[in-house]
């Protein structure tokens, strides 16, 4: 049986509602006011909440944002229940969160249809969000293992033989080894945080309800962020010649952080899947209120049927390469970009390299 909050000022409204709502099956529970709703929410963690904007102690579109700010609640479907259903209402109620409205006056029939159909949709998405996760375990359980493995054997390999062999090595043996250690420990971290970031992505994708605050941050200097991690990254793969930076000024509507793991993914592959010796190209071009830019490799590039099966778990040419595979990168900085309003796209000839070009807000 659904649950069913009704938050109403007017008491003759509510009761009509409740008994409405109870008649068709529904367990069905009454606020006065949208502070007491807050409060019902998140005691009873009702299926669904009607609930009328303009009222005297806590309104509806505070009540909202308290809701949809609150992780056990933020989930729960919210119709409006109106009777000034303008289009700037409309606006305001969606850009916080709510679902639907319901204009007064309205009928039996009416009323019963969109809570049907709203409780029938969050069901299903409710079912896709979990069998999602049950298929991104299975994933992980089998995909994690094997790619974490390569990374740990390292630091564990050399770790061990600066344990045991401590004394017969040369102060330069031991530094190179440090080194290899701690290029291995990056890459293990990169790893958990690309496995952690895409399962975080998956939720929130699934979920009715992103926090708008999540995304509401800005680079103001784009072509800087992108400039700090090109040079880090050709430094770290010993390519600095191989660098080039056509950047111009622009700014983007993502924070600073995921805008740099964008950038780094991105620039990591190209450095990764080209030769020591080509170059790697890095451009950005700003119009329209769109921030354009492009990674360009000269590397063993991808086949068309690649380029379409790119997903979290899926790695091409195992056998040949013993590297991390593109897929879980490339997906997550897909994810990222289409979280914030934004394109990717990859272009690529096999055997002859790849660029891939972003535009973002």
């Amino acid at each position: 049986m659904a649950r069913i909050l009704v938050v109403e000022d007017e008491k003759t409204q509510r009761l009509v509602i409740l008994t409405m709502l109870k008649a068709n099956g529904f367990e069905a529970i009454g606020a006065e006011n949208g502070a007491e709703g807050i409060e019902l929410a998140r005691l009873h963690t009702p299926d669904l909440i009607l609930s009328d904007i303009h009222m005297e102690q806590g309104d509806g579109y505070s009540m909202l944002s308290a809701i949809r700010n609150d992780q056990a609640t933020a989930t729960i479907p919210v119709i409006f229940i109106t009777g000034m259903a303008d289009l700037q209402v409309m606006r305001q109620s969606m850009q916080l969160g709510a679902d639907d409205f319901i204009p007064k006056p309205f009928s039996q029939e009416e009323l019963l249809a969109a809570v049907k159909t709203r409780l029938d949709k969050h069901q299903k998405l409710s079912v896709q969000a979990s069998k999602k996760l049950e298929e991104l375990r299975a994933s992980m359980s089998i995909t994690v293992p094997h790619e974490m493995r390569t990374p740990l054997n390292g630091i564990l390999g050399y770790s061990d033989i600066m344990r045991k062999q401590f004394d017969d090595l040369e102060p330069l043996e031991v530094g190179r080894m440090a080194e290899r250690i701690y290029k291995n420990a990056k890459r293990l971290e990169r790893l958990v945080e690309n496995y952690l970031l895409y399962a975080q992505m998956e939720i929130q994708k699934s979920d009715l309800h992103i926090k708008a605050d999540l995304f509401d941050a800005e680079t103001p200097h784009a072509e800087k962020t992108l400039e700090h991690v090109a040079l880090q990254k050709a430094g770290d793969f010993g390519r600095s010649a191989d660098l080039e930076l056509q950047l111009s000024p622009g700014r983007v509507s993502v924070s600073p952080k995921y805008f740099s793991k964008i950038s780094e993914e991105l620039i990591d592959n190209a450095f990764r899947y080209s030769k020591t010796g080509t170059p790697v190209v890095v451009r950005t071009e700003t119009r329209n209120s769109l921030f354009f830019f492009s990674i360009t490799d000269y590397g063993r590039g991808m086949t068309a049927e690649q380029i379409s099966q790119i997903g979290a778990f899926v790695q091409f040419e195992r056998h040949i390469y013993e590297q991390q595979g593109q897929g879980l990168g490339l997906t997550v900085t897909r994810r990222l970009v289409e979280l914030h309003g934004g394109t990717m796209e990859i272009t690529s000839e096999y055997g002859h390299g790849t660029t891939v070009s972003v535009t973002l807000p």
